[in-house]
């Protein structure tokens, strides 16, 4: 059983979204995923319930809600034949919760928009998950994903760049497409949509796909920068 955890303490950055399309990606191809919102939102939770046939049912622990009546592994607990935890964090997460949530995972993935805002908050995540959780960059086990990206913009180039700095893997860029929006508010995702809609969202995730297939201790080859068009002005 892999367990993903998406994380950035950054509210906005796109970790339901992410999570989401995971968990329908994997359940369609077979595979048993558990979605774990740790986030009082609920957003991931409210996607999984508008869920309707002929789209295969996904499991979902609203981990964000406390039972008084059961023991805390008892409610977090998942069924037999899981084949993914994917856990959904929320926003504003304190460093000091991030060992609990990252200590068994085995890939964390860091969604961040191309702002400096959002470079910013990913920098100081990205630092905490090493110094604070002890994540070893050498395991490979942190993936960055470029998220709503407009190619070819200012802001990218200097996402592109700050995360190159970092030593952490982009593993996927993920453009900025409605089709995201249209998916959440059926209960699916890109992965079930007709695939001449989302053809060009949906090559983005093979990236993605390879690198959580990965073992520890395999570096992601890293995007070559003088292969993207520079933008002045």
């Amino acid at each position: 059983m892999q367990r993903i955890v998406v994380m950035n303490p950054k509210g906005g950055s796109g970790k339901t979204t992410i999570a989401i399309n995971l968990a329908s990606y994997l359940v369609s191809r077979q595979q048993s995923p558990v979605l774990m919102d740790f986030d009082p939102q609920g957003s991931s939770l409210r996607w999984v319930k508008k869920r309707q046939p002929p789209h295969p049912p996904i499991h979902v622990i609203a981990a964000f809600e406390r039972d008084s009546r059961t023991t805390r592994s008892f409610q977090l607990r998942v069924p037999g034949g899981t084949t993914h935890v994917i856990v959904d964090t929320p926003a504003a997460i304190d460093a000091h919760r991030m060992p609990e949530l990252t200590r068994d995972a085995d890939k964390i993935l860091v969604p961040v928009l191309p702002s400096d805002i959002d470079i910013h908050a990913c920098s100081r995540c990205i630092r905490d998950l090493l110094l604070v959780a002890k994540v070893r960059r050498e395991d490979n086990r942190i993936g960055v994903i470029a998220n709503r990206v407009r190619r070819n913009t200012l802001a990218y180039q200097s996402l592109l760049r700050f995360l190159q700095t970092l030593g952490i893997p982009i593993v996927a860029t993920i453009r900025d497409s409605q089709n995201y929006v249209r998916a959440a508010e059926l209960g699916i995702g890109i992965h079930e949509m007709k695939s001449y809609v989302v053809r060009d969202d949906v090559e983005q995730w093979e990236p993605l796909i390879e690198w959580l297939g990965r073992p520890e201790a395999q570096p992601a080859p890293q995007p070559d920068l003088a292969l993207t068009p520079t933008v002045t002005g």
